[in-house]
C-alpha cells in the first residue's frame, strides 16, 4: 500500500499565498458592496429625515428600553466550522 505523501513545503507556501491572494480580492469586493449598502442606507435616512421622521429619537428610545433585538453573537470562527 502506498502512503499519501505530505505536500512539500513549496506546495504549502504556494497554497497559502494563493489563498491569501484570493481572500484579499474577496475582501475588496466585499468592501465595494459595503460602500454601496452604506450609500443606500444614507439615502433612506435622508429621505426619512426630509419626511419628518426622527430616527435618532427612535434609536434612543429603543436603546433605553434595553432591547436585545439585533444583537449578534460574536463567536470565534473556529466555533463556526
Amino acid at each position: 500500500m502506498a502512503k499519501k505523501q505530505a505536500a512539500s513545503k513549496d506546495e504549502q507556501i504556494g497554497f497559502h499565498k494563493g489563498s491569501l491572494t484570493t481572500l484579499a480580492k474577496e475582501r475588496e469586493e466585499m468592501l465595494k458592496i459595503l460602500q454601496i449598502v452604506e450609500q443606500l442606507m444614507q439615502m433612506h435616512v435622508k429621505s426619512l429625515k426630509d419626511l419628518g421622521v426622527d430616527l435618532e429619537q427612535q434609536a434612543k428610545s429603543i436603546k433605553s428600553t434595553g432591547s436585545s433585538k439585533g444583537k449578534i453573537d460574536k463567536k470565534p470562527i473556529e466555533d463556526l466550522l
